[in-house]
């Protein structure tokens, strides 16, 4: 067995000479029937070819719950061999050519590495992602009762200085953003000042803000429960929206779908957000009950594919500032996350296609005339459309597989990995 084992460009030309009979037959269907109503398969292909969505690092390992973890064969170890996973799910799908770090998680000793790494792979890094909701080992400071809006100054300091790191190494290897999620907050009432949380919330983040270059973006991202139970510091898009505007230009709000309170209407949220120029970006993922980051559109595809007719109605309308970041944020408890993260940026990209099918005319026309019906209607219209064809032909003409969990599997990659990756043997709760 060769180290590093790859799927190899000749053998996803290979798997894809197998459909390419098939795909050309659906998309030659699928063609007319859009022309039939003014659409235009090609330039949705092209669409769909030109969307690009991150990776986090963290997504390519097995994740967990706060009961257990139960690690999957060939995982990686290591921030190197996530860039290996990382560099397969994009020669795949070809729309995530780039990596989200986490530190300290994938702190690495020399950055010259990494960068080689990365390149290597034909990869890039997007946004940062600091930790302040758990110690690490050797840490002075416990986060255990919070961290920028910690009670005691030494604690905000040391958080104010790990986001500052990790800016330090996000400028060394080309990334433009950092994002903060404080698991700040309260577990009884009368055990926190809520405004004397916030207003020391907004204290440190002022002295981040000042440490981000000018060219970069700072996201703010909110999550109304857990680990806090009774209150969190930042708990809705209204007080991320507000500690955007109080620190500035380059700060915006970052929308994770998982953090938000059951039947929340998150594409309003999103449309709020795109209005005041404050949409900074997305973490991609489902939820159920809570925060469970589940795979992108496998609970709740109509909400993924509102959510995008919301960001593509403000793209059509080239609205000043309009520029958002996508990423996905998962947890893989009982799947191969390769195959997770493959299927969801499927998922994005199927409904960022479909959002760009809708009647934009016919919709606006029904709106003016209270037409709920037709309305409604025209959005379903195009959310029931199948657009595997187009995404599929999308992927080939990148060089990616018409069918990538299928090339997948038949590469034997976990196995490989599986081999070159011996399990690292120890019992762990909590997410990755």
């Amino acid at each position: 067995m060769a180290a590093n084992f790859e799927i190899e460009q000749d053998f996803i030309a290979e798997q894809n000479r197998a459909k390419s009979a098939w795909l050309a037959e659906d998309l030659e269907y699928l063609g007319k029937k859009l022309a039939r109503h003014g659409g235009d398969v090609e330039s949705l292909i092209e669409k769909a070819r030109g969307l690009k969505v991150a990776v986090p690092s963290w997504g390519v390992g097995t994740g967990g719950t706060r009961f257990a973890r139960f690690p999957g064969q060939g995982e990686p170890r290591g921030v190197f061999e996530k860039l290996e996973d990382c560099s397969t799910i994009n020669k795949l799908v070809r729309t995530t050519p780039a990596v989200s770090l986490h530190i300290p998680w994938d702190k690495p000793e020399h950055t010259d590495q990494l960068i080689a790494a990365a390149k290597q792979h034909g990869l890039e890094f997007d946004a940062m992602n600091s930790n302040t909701f758990q110690d690490q080992l050797g840490q002075k400071q416990s986060y255990k009762y919070g961290s920028l809006s910690h009670e005691d100054a030494a604690t905000r300091k040391q958080a104010v200085e790990h986001n500052i790191e990790c800016i330090e190494i996000g400028k060394k290897i080309g990334s433009k953003a950092l994002t903060v999620w404080v698991g700040d907050g309260s577990n009884f009432a009368g055990q926190s000042n809520f405004r004397l949380a916030l207003g020391r919330y907004l204290e440190s983040m002022r002295e981040i803000y000042a440490a981000v270059p000018d060219d970069w973006k700072l996201f703010i991202e909110h999550k109304f429960f857990e680990p806090a139970f009774y209150s969190s510091v930042i708990n809705d898009w209204g007080t991320s929206y507000i500690c955007a505007t109080e620190l500035g230009p380059k700060a915006s709000c970052l929308v994770d779908l998982g953090h938000h309170a059951p039947n929340v209407n998150i594409e309003q949220i999103v449309s709020r957000l795109i209005q005041f120029k404050k949409l900074g970006g997305f973490h991609f993922n489902d939820s159920k009950y809570g925060d469970d980051d589940l795979d992108a559109g496998s609970v709740k595809p109509f909400q993924l594919f509102l959510i995008f007719n919301e960001l593509v109605d403000a793209e059509l309308s080239e609205v000043e500032g309009f520029d958002p970041c996508y990423m996905l944020d998962q947890s893989h408890n009982v799947t191969d996350p390769i195959e997770s993260l493959v299927t969801s940026s499927i998922e994005i990209s199927r409904a960022f296609v479909q959002a760009h099918m809708v009647d934009r005319s016919k919709l606006r026309e029904a709106q003016k005339a209270g037409d709920a019906i037709t309305a409604l209607g025209t959005l379903k219209e195009a959310f029931t459309t199948d657009v595997s064809p187009i995404l599929a032909a999308a992927r080939e003409r990148s060089g990616g597989a018409i069918d990538p969990v299928a090339v997948y599997r038949a590469s034997g990659y976990r196995t490989q990995k599986a081999k070159e990756r011996p399990a690292q043997i120890g019992i762990s709760a909590g997410i990755v």
